[in-house]
């Protein structure tokens, strides 16, 4: 009787391991992406959902403050996953700009390159804002604080031999932005998304917009000194526009925690890139395996470089 009962206890224990490792084991992960009016959240919201089905690691979608926040809760163990400015993940290795005070971040890295995203300076038909030099003295968003929007506005105001005390700078985020400029509180927004973006569709349904463009010349300047930008054009017909906008563009990127495991960014990176054809979202047209390089200043996870070589696409 006295074995029978040992052995029940000792399977009982034994049972009561295997359940604890199996919960210990269960990954819970966060995929932090902006705001709610933007691109990377919507967006995001499709990418989670196909980690989580194909991985069968839980992945849920986040909003947030967007890329510089981003990094920095990255860093701080408070997401595993990330949308990204490519220039905001370059300056936050280097430990510049936002960066500057708290120095360099050293614990992030690139899991791959998604869509390109265009900077845009909106305002409305009838503001007399037809330049970027015309956004002087006047009240302008420049993005939420802790977003490459920020630092997008701030080097395209250097460029024409402007900066922030030129303009009467607001620190709103997209849909803040959209509904200033409706109400009038504002004269223009630096908005830095994939076009279409939400917020700004959501103001043409009562304002004819227009979007200042990026003059070639100065947009080979922004280029030659930051290396991330690209020249980029809105086409005809967005947002009602009656012709093509010239302007200059990012790339989004998703950044990755180090503590990942190796295993566990392969298999987030073949999700992504092998089921592109699951999102519905417009953006979904540039995210491609051979675009996944582009843009990326920074090291790739291990686990993402795997993946990447045995795709082929990395040496």
């Amino acid at each position: 009787m006295r074995i029978k009962k040992l052995l029940l206890i000792v399977s009982f224990l034994l049972l009561l391991t295997i359940i604890l490792t199996a919960c210990s084991e269960q990954k819970f992960y966060q995929l932090l992406t902006g705001g709610t009016t933007g691109t990377y959240y919507p967006l995001g919201g499709e990418i989670a959902k196909i980690i989580t089905d194909e991985t069968g690691t839980k992945v849920d979608a986040l909003s947030s403050n967007a890329s510089a926040a981003n990094v920095i809760a990255l860093r701080d163990g408070e997401a595993e996953l990330a949308f990204v400015q490519t220039d905001v993940m370059a300056d936050a290795v280097e430990g510049i700009n936002a960066f500057a005070e708290e120095g360099a971040v050293t614990n992030v890295l690139a899991l791959g390159s998604l869509y390109p995203e265009t900077v845009q300076i909106v305002t409305l038909e009838d503001s007399g804002i037809n330049t970027v030099e015309d956004l002087k003295g006047k009240r302008v968003s420049v993005g939420a604080p802790g977003s490459g929007t920020y630092i997008n506005a701030e080097q395209i105001l250097e460029v024409h031999g402007m900066t922030m005390e030129d303009i009467e700078a607001q620190n709103l985020d997209f849909g803040e932005s959209t509904d200033g400029i409706q109400d009038g509180n504002i004269d223009a927004a630096f908005v830095t998304a994939g076009t279409p973006t939400g917020a700004v569709e959501g103001l043409t349904a009562t304002n004819q917009v227009t979007i200042v463009p990026i003059e070639k010349d100065k947009a080979d300047a922004l280029i030659e000194k930051y290396p991330y930008y690209a020249h980029d054009t809105i086409t005809e017909g967005t947002y009602g526009l009656g012709s093509e906008v010239n302007t200059v563009a990012v790339l989004a990127m998703i950044a990755v925690s180090d503590s990942l495991s190796d295993d566990t960014v392969f298999d987030i990176t073949k999700a992504l890139y092998e089921n592109v054809d699951k999102i519905t979202h417009a953006k979904a047209e540039f995210i491609k395996l051979e675009n996944a390089l582009n843009g990326i200043g920074i090291d790739f996870h291990p686990g993402a470089e795997k993946y990447f070589k045995e795709a082929g696409i990395l040496e």
